[in-house]
């Protein structure tokens, strides 16, 4: 991994789920820098998620490379996938996956299990950045926060590892309007503080306003078949 190397490179990938007659995912050439933040559009059923998870190294592709920061996730196995991902990934899902019975702080130390940092790092750490995003209950549960608190927790554990690219998945549909603006307000400063790129999936026109560089998951792929 070189300080050079783009946040994501994504090289001819294609995806197809067993059974499928066509890829649901087929992109010749994506990349996003470091720092930078980038929509990807589309509807729902249009393999977004599923490029997340291609990202993320939840799935593996058809044929293809991806590389975060300049490491194919994809060539790693087992232990050592998951400790690159824990160390360079950070994740906000659509309902949040907060666990159940977990403090606040419990929740963001959890991403730091697979991270270098050293253990008696991680509850103060989780403690700081809750303090810095507002949740000042850090030993209540997911059940006795507010969606709002709860979307302030995700974001925490997103970035606990100080990861080089955050991916959120429709992270504003389960918020009201008003809910998602302050949400994606969080999401976008907090990766401009800690330096972490943001490629964010969302169908809602209110979020595409507020990315300079968008892409259409359906022109990716269809440029990907015409090259």
């Amino acid at each position: 991994m070189t300080t050079e190397s783009p946040a994501l490179s994504i090289t001819d990938l294609s995806f197809s789920y067993p059974g499928d007659r066509s890829p649901v995912i087929e992109i010749g050439r994506y990349e996003l820098p470091r720092g930078a933040q980038a929509l990807l559009a589309g509807g729902s059923g249009s393999g977004k998620s599923t490029l997340l998870q291609l990202i993320a190294g939840l799935l593996d592709p058809t044929s293809g490379s991806l590389e975060v920061g300049g490491t194919d996730i994809h060539a790693l196995g087992g232990a050592k996938r998951d400790l690159y991902r824990g160390q360079t990934i950070g994740v906000i899902f659509q309902t949040f996956n907060l666990l159940d019975g977990f403090t606040a702080t419990e929740n963001v130390m959890a991403a730091m299990m697979f991270s270098k940092i050293p253990r008696k790092e991680h509850k103060p750490r989780a403690e700081k950045l809750l303090a810095h995003l507002g949740i000042d209950r850090p030993h209540a549960t997911p059940a006795e926060l507010s969606v709002g608190q709860q979307q302030r927790v995700a974001v925490a554990r997103a970035v606990a590892c100080d990861p080089i690219l955050v991916l959120a998945d429709e992270p504003t549909a389960s918020l009201d309007p008003e809910n998602a603006s302050v949400a994606m307000d969080l999401i976008q400063s907090t990766c401009k503080d800690t330096g972490a790129a943001l490629l964010c999936t969302s169908h809602d026109p209110a979020v595409w306003e507020r990315f300079e560089t968008r892409a259409e998951l359906a022109a990716l792929n269809a440029a990907a078949t015409k090259g």
